[in-house]
């Protein structure tokens, strides 16, 4: 019985220390400076020839870290303590695999984009990267063979959607987790 009890009281001290210890679920954290309340995403640039592209990655960046609850998003450059800007600088469609007729059935799609969050306040780069790419495969649709990027995406909306919130996800992670 004494032994039980030497063993929960050990365990609850454990406990105790671990809540204490700065661990946070992930997701939650912020390595930004907390002075930084409002941050300002203007609509990234689009070098690529994709219709709409910026629109659609600037409105889940967006709403990612509006989802995130601890800042103030704006969608201008003036008024805020943090500036986010972003520019697409190259999307391409490789076919990756192929029926026996040479006919693709499989793409992947390779999005290359520039990325900084600038604090305005202390006029410094806070986070970068000039060259983040964002990979992934998917199958043909229907009738398409073409290797041109903005053919492929006026036929699949859905990919579009689905490229654009994980490549938020990753951007905003990457931001607030500080890797």
């Amino acid at each position: 019985m004494t032994r039980t009890l030497c063993v929960l009281c050990a365990l609850c001290v454990l406990c105790a220390a671990h809540a204490g210890c700065g661990y946070a679920l992930a997701g939650r954290g912020s390595f930004l400076p907390a002075y930084i309340q409002r941050i300002g995403i203007p609509t990234f640039g689009n070098r690529t020839t994709v219709f709409n592209l910026e629109t659609m990655l600037t409105q889940k960046v967006r709403g990612e870290f509006i989802g995130r609850g601890k800042y103030q998003i704006l969608p201008e450059s003036t008024g805020v303590d943090a500036l986010l800007t972003g520019e697409v600088t190259a999307v391409s469609i490789t076919p990756v695999s192929f029926t026996a007729q040479q006919l693709a059935t499989r793409y992947a799609l390779t999005m290359t984009a520039r990325i900084e969050l600038r604090d305005l306040r202390e006029n410094k780069v806070l986070w970068e990267n000039p060259g983040v790419m964002f990979r992934q495969e998917y199958d043909a649709t229907t009738g398409t063979d073409s290797t041109d990027p903005a053919a492929y995406f006026q036929q699949d909306i859905n990919t579009l959607d689905r490229i654009s919130t994980e490549f938020a996800r990753t951007i905003v992670s990457a931001i607030l987790e500080a890797f």
